[in-house]
């Protein structure tokens, strides 16, 4: 019988039950299947009369079947029912008509039957790590941990479950394997892609060449996963070939883009990282890949398109290894309308990993903001029309070329130079008003002062609107045979690029009408190589930052995909993850869906770590007695530890005063002296790790992701607890509303803030087991104010000194000697 066949008994009895409750009147049932189709639960979305019923959407959205009963016991579908059924057709959902008596069912869609989902067992997932395990018996002295298993079995219970796991695992517990392992084994068993997203590159590159490999040695499973990355950090044949058509380069580029073409006909994957050498940004802009640049299935190369064979390598991989910029960068383009059922920037997923899910707020705030200077749009004019040595060139004169317009390139050429005009006066007028300042953002309190910026933004807006016009005219008056050209996907994406700053431009403008997104300019300098040539060695961004992110990552992330996982060293404060949960968008989320856990470090930083606060400090609010105050302190730590130390500050000016205070005082001691900005990150680090007595004084983004492990590193000095620069635009706007509320900025962001920042700058210290040595504060608010216990509490145990900075320089030497 046919209702058998579609009901379980109890799923028959509550539906009838409710409709008798409901005096026989129509009534909205929502129901879920099981893997032969049958309805095995029903909830009631809605009640309504003898002829109707609304539909519950909420209930709709969250279903396998919708059902409904004609009291009538005719169970033909009405015109309104026949459109609730293509709805439903379109998300894979049935919809049913029932009598009253639910004896009989009319399907007038098929419902999708679900997909089995094969769950993993946690203790057999754990095993692989375990001291009887295949890791165990490869690796001789191998030691368990314990802290890892039980991370391993949350884990796998989040991907079981459909759940958000935010999961803090301390410095050592081995949180790499213990993701990877699960999501490797979830991906094979349910051939469903896990997107594993990192905060860097270098991450990615750790992840696929080390981690990934490894770890497959002890699954003794073959996986296939793919490092996917930004489409610019790949060579454009097309756009390669065009290039060396033009040789429109300068002697020196010529060399270089002479060394990029050799290295196209061998390399493999055409990765930027593959290259024996760095080009420069300018060169490397003229031939990498860019999505509004590529010709899809009309290029010449496409066969050997670089991004192409990654994206058919990415479309079958188990594992896809991408960096937060690249994840919402697919985020942003599913939101706009590609759905998350189709490919997008990334193929379909439904589950996501992000190691280092602490920075995951700033990166999706850094990747939605929108950002406009001078040399942004100069570039892009640039390639429309530029001159050298007296010859002109540029896009421009093959549009006009191809085209039978009436227009003349002296009239676009005029277009591009009032753009100039325009770019240099918004210049002007913003570094006059940022004379004594490196920020300022445009508020109620500040409008009068933008008022000659905006009235020149409002300016180069309508000469960029006009230019751009007056160029998609040409397009129209271009023959059909000629519409293949490069030079014109190469044209649009430059005015769509031009396109996209008046927007910017016009939000600034409009910028009352926007409160959720912060609008400020910033001073920056030109780097020693350009500013020498040049008399202002400054020049101005403009900034359109989203002032809170946690409803788009909602959107994008946390409700969408079945399953979540967060991990990191520092996603608590105070044992609380509220803070990150909140900033993050996971407080959106049903409660039941998440999972939280904290796995502390098994280092021994109770018998290895000694954490000093120098008692005998002045308060930093008497900046230049503390100033000379820590310049002394570090000196003497230094010499203590005999180098070996690693120096944060959250101020370059103070750092630079500090740097060569030690180095003028250490010059004869053998201890080299290494400052952040003298060198790239990486051969700073490289130096610090390999020179066993050196020193780095660092700010920034040294805080996090430094790994030097044993010797080199046996002392990090906090100058000062890293609270957030108050005038900084973003964090003062967020201050401001957070005060308009009723509560306190300092304690619901200043403190959690600087708390996350401190934590990971304390984790520099202990990188293996055996690692020992000393964190010395020299900012004893940590230990006088109230607010200093959220810091204390929020670190592992250790031995604890509260003292002069000269009995800390004194067991600091005991400690290392």
């Amino acid at each position: 019988m046919e209702i058998n066949r579609r009901f379980s008994d109890n799923a028959r009895a509550e539906m009838r039950a409710q409709i008798k409750n409901a005096s026989g009147n129509e009534v909205f049932f929502s129901g879920l299947i099981n893997e032969s189709g049958v309805v095995v639960s029903v909830s009631v979305g809605a009640r309504g009369s003898l002829n109707s019923v609304p539909v519950n959407f909420s209930q709709k959205r969250n279903c396998s079947v919708l059902i409904h009963n004609h009291p009538s016991g005719n169970l033909q579908p009405s015109d309104a029912d026949l459109m609730v059924a293509s709805d439903c057709s379109e998300n894979a959902q049935g919809f049913y008509i029932i009598n009253n008596e639910v004896s009989e069912v009319y399907v007038v869609m098929e419902p999708v039957l679900p997909r089995v989902v094969k769950k993993l067992d946690s203790e057999k997932v754990a095993f692989y790590l375990s001291k009887n395990g295949p890791l165990a018996k490869k690796s001789a002295d191998y030691e368990e941990r314990p802290v890892q298993l039980e991370l391993v079995k949350k884990i796998v219970s989040a991907l079981n479950g459909n759940k958000i796991g935010i999961f803090e695992a301390g410095t050592g517990v081995g949180k790499s394997f213990s993701y990877l392992i699960p999501s490797m084994l979830w991906a094979v068993e349910n051939k469903e892609r896990v997107v594993v997203s990192t905060g860097t590159i270098n991450l990615q590159q750790q992840l696929v060449e080390k981690d990934i490999p490894a770890a497959e040695k002890i699954v003794g499973k073959k996986i296939k996963a793919v490092l996917v990355k930004g489409r610019q950090n790949y060579l454009c044949l097309r756009r390669l070939d065009e290039t060396g058509k033009e040789r429109d380069l300068f002697n020196e580029e010529q060399e270089i883009f002479d060394k990029i073409f050799e290295w196209s006909k061998n390399t493999l994957t055409g990765s930027r990282s593959d290259l024996s050498f760095m080009p420069s940004e300018n060169i490397w802009q003229k031939v990498n890949s860019e999505a509004d640049a590529c010709m899809g299935m009309k290029c010449p190369f496409r066969e050997k398109c670089f991004v192409m064979k990654v994206r058919k390598e990415a479309a079958d991989a188990n594992i896809l290894v991408v960096n937060h910029h690249i994840l919402f960068a697919d985020i942003e383009s599913r939101l706009e309308g590609a759905g998350f059922e189709d490919t997008a920037v990334l193929p379909p997923y439904k589950r996501i990993v992000f190691d280092e899910a602490h920075g995951i707020e700033d990166a999706a705030t850094s990747f939605f903001s929108n950002q406009i200077n001078r040399f942004k749009i100069q570039k892009q004019l640039n390639l429309l029309y530029r001159t050298r040595k007296g010859t002109a060139a540029g896009f421009l004169f093959t549009l006009l070329s191809l085209s039978f317009s009436e227009e003349n390139a002296d009239s676009l050429i005029e277009g591009v130079n009032q753009i100039k005009v325009a770019l240099n006066g918004l210049e002007n007028a913003a570094l006059a008003l940022l004379e004594h300042e490196y920020t300022l953002r445009l508020f109620k309190n500040t409008k009068t002062q933008f008022v000659n910026v905006l009235h020149s933004m409002s300016v180069l807006q309508k000469h960029i609107a006009d230019f751009t016009g007056n160029v998609r005219k040409l397009f129209d008056c271009i023959p059909e045979e000629a519409k293949d050209s490069p030079v014109l996907y190469e044209t649009k994406s430059v005015l769509r690029r031009l396109e996209d700053s008046a927007v910017v431009l016009g939000s600034f403008l409009s910028w009352s009408e926007h409160p959720d997104f912060v609008y400020w300019i910033q001073k920056s300098k030109l780097s020693s190589a350009v500013s020498k040539n040049v008399e202002n060695p400054y020049y101005v961004q403009f900034i359109q930052t989203p002032l809170d992110i946690s409803q788009t990552m909602n959107k994008g992330v946390f409700e969408p995909m079945d399953s979540v996982i967060c991990t990191s060293a520092t996603l608590s404060i105070g044992k609380s993850f509220n803070y990150w949960k909140k900033h993050a968008g996971v407080f959106f989320a049903e409660e039941e869906r998440i999972l939280e856990g904290e796995f502390p470090s098994p280092f021994p930083y109770k018998t290895n770590v000694l954490f000093a606060v120098a008692r005998d400090a002045p308060f930093p609010e008497n900046a230049f007695e503390y100033q000379r105050y820590i310049e002394d302190s570090i000196v003497r730590l230094i010499r203590a530890a005999g180098g070996k130390t690693l120096v944060l500050f959250t101020s370059y000016e103070s750092l630079k005063h500090a740097c060569d205070i030690a180095r003028n005082a250490l010059r004869l001691s053998g201890i080299k002296i290494l400052r952040q900005g003298d060198d790239d990150r990486f051969r700073l680090l490289k130096i610090f790790r390999e020179d066993k007595t050196s020193v780095l004084f660092a700010t920034d983004s040294f805080w996090e992701g430094v790994d030097v492990p044993g010797d080199s590193l046996s002392q990090v000095i906090i100058a000062k607890l890293p609270f957030g620069v108050p005038n900084n635009p973003v964090f003062a706007a967020k201050s401001e509303m957070i005060q308009q509320r009723g509560g306190s900025s300092f304690m619901e962001l200043s403190v959690p803030d600087a708390v996350i920042k401190f934590r990971q700058g304390f984790g520099r210290l202990m990188r293996r087991n055996s690692d020992k040595g000393a964190i010395v504060v020299l900012d004893k608010r940590i230990v006088e104010k109230q607010y200093g216990r959220i810091f204390t509490s929020s670190v592992p145990e250790t031995k604890k000194m509260y003292d002069t900075v000269e009995n800390i320089a004194q067991a600091v030497a005991a400690l290392i000697d």
